[in-house]
């Protein structure tokens, strides 16, 4: 897949483009990056109708090449240096979205397919992942 950046492209399309591949992940944007390993307070989040341009320090313009063979780290960082922009993802669970802080280094793939079984109405008895802040 791929993602192209522009200043007057709305923070919105990008999400739906991502969320087009991975139906059970999303990505959210915020003005300060995350620690390894931890989340991002909510307050930082970027409103999703504001343009790439008002979210970042980083004014170049072109194309993220996304695979789903990619882990979250990968993704989270490409975002970061390529584009100045701090992104999340999140992963369905049920009603619920989980920031992947604690599975950063499992793929879009094997995310998204986790997303799908935690979000069916037969979760076989399995517990949560070691994820967690919970977004609604």
């Amino acid at each position: 897949m791929t993602i192209s950046i522009s200043d007057n492209k709305i923070i919105r399309a990008i999400q739906d483009e991502f969320s087009a591949l991975f139906p059970y992940l999303k990505i959210e944007f915020f003005s300060k990056p995350h620690r390894v390993g931890g989340g991002t307070e909510k307050k930082y989040m970027k409103d999703s109708s504001a343009s790439i341009g008002k979210s970042r320090g980083q004014h170049n313009s072109g194309d993220i090449q996304i695979s789903g063979e990619m882990t979250v780290a990968e993704v989270e960082k490409l975002f970061a240096t390529k584009y100045g922009l701090y992104v999340q993802v999140f992963r369905r669970s049920g009603k619920l979205w989980l920031e992947t802080t604690a599975t950063d280094s499992w793929t879009l793939k094997y995310q998204n397919e986790q997303g799908k079984e935690l979000s069916s109405s037969t979760m076989g008895g399995r517990e949560e992942p070691l994820d967690y802040h919970e977004q609604e």
